[in-house]
């Protein structure tokens, strides 16, 4: 049967990140034990409705996932292992904050089976991190870093946010260059997008023009390229085979389970969510549909974001012929489009680094009737 992804929301902050607009509250103990509990009977039940299904990957996310401690991320690991089937070797992330661990806490969440950690650094500048409203300074990065290393972690990656107020190439330079230095294996590197809803939303930044942030996205991809982290998708690079398996379940368009307030689904072919909400987590409120999904337009919009693109025998593989001559339309829709953005052959399109800036208007160019 086919693999499956599992993503755990974890809901809990320290406090809210001026720029962010994930889901989560303030951090408590009785909270935590109470998520706890829930999740385990979540996971047993899914893992019943999803029997046979061989887990591929486990994701925690938040939030910040390690306020819940190695302890109670252990027990949702354990009981993942208990529900479902797994496959031999499965990919498990845990989101770290640099400033909630120790070389304790990731010791035990590696006996536990975590093997991947992502950490949270956005910037190695201190003014930037200040303006972020994050608690870390750059060597509690390097810090965590060693001590996850010692604790037996191979498989790193960290954040890393572009176009922030006030940024310069030469930043960006400093902070590529302490990241890469630090050994890791992935860097998720993201432009600064301002969400509504957020305490970013209401001040007057001095964000840089779009020009400008184009350029320090294209600055980013070459520095990154120079110290060995190929880019795979839109926003995320790796050293050769580092690439996380848990996402690419995302970008090719197979089914994962999401589990926990504000986590979306996609299984058997449906799409569904839980809502923004606690409470109604921890009362065991079910989740809500959100239609159908798999799609050739879903499935072609998700896989050029990463730069191997879309091929034509990956279309008929998973539509038959049909996929093969939608395929065909967006080739010759390509033709159309201004020169540098797209790479596009016979069997295969893909964006150029100059094309993910541009990504949504492309798609309306090469998907006409999306609907």
């Amino acid at each position: 049967m086919s693999k499956l992804g599992l993503y755990l929301h974890v809901p809990f902050c320290e406090r809210k990140c001026p720029y962010c607009d994930f889901y989560s509250v303030k951090a408590e103990e009785e909270l935590l034990d109470r998520y706890t509990l829930e999740m385990r009977k979540a996971l047993f039940a899914w893992g019943q409705r999803a029997a046979g299904r061989p887990v591929e990957t486990v994701y925690f996310g938040g939030g910040t996932p390690s306020l819940l401690g190695a302890g109670r991320l252990g027990e949702l690991l354990e009981t993942a292992f208990r529900a479902f089937s797994f496959s031999p070797f499965p990919e498990i992330t845990a989101e770290v904050n640099p400033t909630s661990v120790d070389a304790a806490f990731f010791r035990e969440l590696r006996r536990a089976g975590c093997n991947r950690l992502s950490l949270g650094m956005q910037s190695a500048n201190e003014e930037e991190l200040r303006l972020l409203g994050r608690r870390h300074s750059p060597e509690d990065v390097a810090r965590a870093v060693a001590d996850a290393r010692h604790g037996g972690f191979e498989n790193i990656s960290l954040d890393l946010m572009l176009g922030l107020p006030g940024g310069s190439e030469e930043r960006l330079a400093n902070s590529i260059a302490f990241a890469a230095g630090l050994g890791v294996e992935h860097i998720s590197a993201y432009l600064l997008k301002i969400e509504e809803h957020t305490p970013f939303a209401t001040r007057k930044l001095p964000l840089p023009e779009e020009d400008e942030a184009a350029d320090l996205y294209l600055f980013s991809v070459k520095e990154l390229a120079a110290r060995g982290f190929c880019q795979y998708e839109i926003s995320n690079f790796s050293r050769s085979g580092q690439e996380s398996r848990h996402n690419l379940i995302y970008w090719h368009g197979e089914e994962y389970l999401g589990l926990g307030p504000g986590a979306h689904s996609f299984f058997e072919g449906k799409r569904f969510y839980y809502p923004r909400d606690l409470k109604a987590f921890l009362q065991g409120e079910d989740f809500v549909e959100d239609g159908t999904g798999g799609s050739f337009f879903e499935y072609a919009m998700l896989n050029l974001r990463l730069t191997e693109g879309l091929t034509k025998p990956a279309c008929e593989k998973k539509f038959g012929p049909e996929g093969g001559a939608e395929f065909e339309g967006m080739l010759e829709r390509a033709k159309n489009c201004p020169p540098g953005l797209i790479r596009a052959g016979r069997e295969r399109l893909a964006f150029t680094p100059e094309g993910f800036l541009v990504s949504n208007a492309l798609l309306l160019k090469l998907l006409p009737n999306s609907g």
